[in-house]
């Protein structure tokens, strides 16, 4: 919350300074087209020449350029003159230092911010790295966000730019399929990537990239072809998504099994009811590693469900008795109120 008042505040202030600077602008242009105005109208009146003859001879006074005189000026004309010199240089000169001002505080504002950017990419330690910013990358990005998952974007169009500065996400204006933009990411200290550009072959590329570099490395990638599902696997992928091909069993779910599919959906992606699931690490340190279930009292004192196991060696345990033993490594797939959730996760981790 804190953080989040802090860069509110940023932001006022930066369109504070940038509302000031652009009225400062405004302000002086208005005032210069006064001076065009009024030194076109005085030499209309005083030298009695025509609109153009007046104009050209205010410009090339207001500017100082050095032109020869339409014609001749009589006294009240030169000191008209000399006026109109001195109210020219001073608006030109207040118009064009402020412009000046505006355009070196917005560089100096954007290099100062690459440079925190960057050091902010080189602080992360077990994020994800995200490339692609499209329809599924914002859905990512926004479910990783309420999950406070430290992450950092890829994507080579500079109008996300602005979004994801606005969202306070770390992220990288390049193309994720070159390895040193993978590697200026942070992958070698990354948990995991997820490859969710447009293109198979972009994706199948990076997912290539990112195993040469990190061979131990989480890579989810998105495939828009059922065909090359094999190839990423081959590739290097531990996980590959058809998101058309999940869209529509879901919408065949929803249409056999309405109300199981609602409940899933409620506890998987519900954010605003205090029911979830998760899964949940058993370390060493934990309290409850070498007990059963029965033991460990998870049903009776945080009234949470235990689904299924997942041993070590990759079996799922699905519905475990209560003579199921926890240990170390294993991951439990709970079902329970939020709040329950956590201070299990918390019991589960030994801190």
């Amino acid at each position: 919350m804190i953080l989040f008042i802090i860069m509110q505040d940023r932001k006022k202030t930066d369109l504070k300074t940038s509302s000031s600077a652009l009225t400062h602008i405004i302000c002086g242009l208005i005032i210069l087209v006064a001076v065009i105005a009024t030194g076109t109208a005085g030499y209309m009146v005083i030298e009695k020449w025509c609109f153009l003859d007046a104009l050209y001879m205010t410009i090339i006074t207001i500017t100082t350029v050095g032109f020869k005189e339409v014609g001749k000026v009589s006294d009240t004309g030169r000191i008209f003159t000399l006026v109109l010199i001195f109210m020219g240089m001073g608006i030109i000169g207040y118009t064009l230092g402020t412009s000046a001002q505006v355009m070196i505080e917005f560089q100096l504002r954007n290099l100062f911010g690459r440079r925190k950017l960057g050091h902010k990419i080189k602080k992360l330690k077990d994020h994800y790295i995200i490339c692609g910013y499209d329809r599924i990358g914002r859905v990512i990005v926004d479910e990783l966000l309420y999950k406070k998952i430290p992450m950092v974007v890829i994507d080579k169009d500079p109008d996300v730019e602005r979004d994801l500065s606005d969202l306070n996400v770390p992220y990288i204006i390049d193309d994720a399929t070159m390895e040193d933009v993978l590697i200026k990411a942070g992958i070698i200290r990354a948990k995991g990537l997820v490859s969710a550009v447009s293109t198979d072959a972009d994706n199948l590329f990076i997912t290539m990239t990112a195993r040469g570099l990190k061979p131990d490395i989480f890579i989810l990638a998105r495939a828009r072809e059922e065909q090359s599902y094999n190839k990423f696997i081959r590739g290097g992928a531990n996980r590959v998504v058809l998101p058309y091909l999940i869209g529509g069993q879901k919408m065949a779910h929803i249409i056999t099994k309405p109300i199981v599919s609602e409940f899933l959906e409620l506890t998987v992606h519900g954010k605003e009811i205090e029911l979830g699931i998760e899964e949940l690490g058993v370390s060493e340190k934990s309290q409850l590693h070498g007990k059963t279930l029965a033991t460990s009292g998870i049903r009776q004192k945080l009234n949470v469900m235990i689904v299924a196991i997942m041993k070590q060696n990759g079996s799922m345990l699905f519905n475990p008795p209560p003579d199921a033993l926890i240990t170390a490594g294993d991951v439990l797939i709970a079902l329970g109120q939020k709040n329950d959730l956590n201070a299990l996760k918390v019991i589960l981790s030994g801190k």
